[in-house]
């Protein structure tokens, strides 16, 4: 029997309020190895003028809902076994790994690999980017935890990378009983992991990457590596490097079966500047 798989290529950045993340997963659909795998693209829902309202307390509810809505359907029509997911902001893992815990009753194993560990409301940030993690676990923004029919079990959920959390943040992780480590914590440990899926008795793994759990030093298409920005930085950053990520990911895939892969906030700012810049030129038109 051969297993299904789909990519899905989720341009989504009304979670963000950002719409260079758009630009940034169709590069990455671009870059990622080529094979069979179909890739179906999940359409987005434009406000007029990219400018977004806050509706019931997040940036542009309507869109972000009407798309996730599009997510469940394309993956329906598909009843896949593994889920390749290329965003966007954070939020278009919601359809997908719901969907993937549902397809393993319920025993989807989680690596949450991100500074930041998504699971606040919309009483703490309009950004509904910020809540997906929340939302599969049954937490989160309400009405988007309501669309997830079996929530990820909080034993099965392992950050990988996280950096200085808030106090509602450190308070669920508490309160659940969740797994942390920190980028510093896992080179100290690097079986942390390992010994995680064996313990909880992972058969099929998802991860998260959010690729903000990257050095700015060492990967420059990061939010916080925008080179004309001139707002500070009150969020916490990303510390790992290359071979730390590459070698955690090998090696949770050793032990267990992916069949989840989402990446997310790539922002290209050397090639979004040259894209913008190539607009302008008339010899395109």
């Amino acid at each position: 029997m051969t297993n299904k798989t789909i990519r899905l290529l989720m341009p989504q950045w009304q979670g963000g309020n950002n719409p260079n993340y758009s630009f940034g997963a169709e590069l990455l659909a671009w870059l990622a190895p080529q094979n069979e795998q179909p890739l179906i693209r999940v359409p987005l829902h434009e406000p007029e003028g990219n400018q977004l309202e806050v509706e019931r307390g997040i940036f542009g509810r309507n869109q972000v809902m009407n798309q996730l809505k599009s997510a469940q359907q394309i993956i329906a029509a598909h009843q896949p076994d593994k889920i390749i997911i290329f965003g966007g902001d954070c939020l278009v893992e919601q359809a997908p790994f719901a969907y993937l815990n549902e397809r393993y009753n319920g025993e989807l194993g989680l690596i949450w690999i991100d500074s930041h560990p998504d699971i606040s409301t919309p009483k703490q940030f309009e950004n509904s980017h910020t809540m997906v993690l929340g939302n599969l676990l049954g937490e989160g923004d309400k009405e988007f935890a309501n669309e997830v029919k079996v929530p990820i079990k909080p034993g099965n959920v392992f950050f990988a990378g996280l950096e200085e959390t808030f106090s509602h943040e450190t308070e669920l992780i508490q309160k659940l009983g969740m797994k942390t480590a920190s980028t510093k914590e896992l080179i100290e440990n690097p079986s942390a992991i390992k010994k995680w899926i064996v313990e909880q008795n992972i058969k099929h793994l998802a991860i998260h990457l959010d690729l903000d759990v990257l050095d700015p030093s060492a990967f420059r298409s990061l939010i916080f590596a925008n080179p004309d920005s001139k707002e500070p930085i009150d969020f916490p950053m990303g510390k790992m490097h290359f071979p730390q990520l590459t070698e955690i990911i090998h090696e949770a895939s050793k032990v267990t079966n992916l069949v989840g892969l989402g990446i997310t906030e790539h922002l290209p700012w050397d090639s979004i500047n040259l894209k913008n810049l190539l607009s302008t030129v008339s010899i395109f038109d």
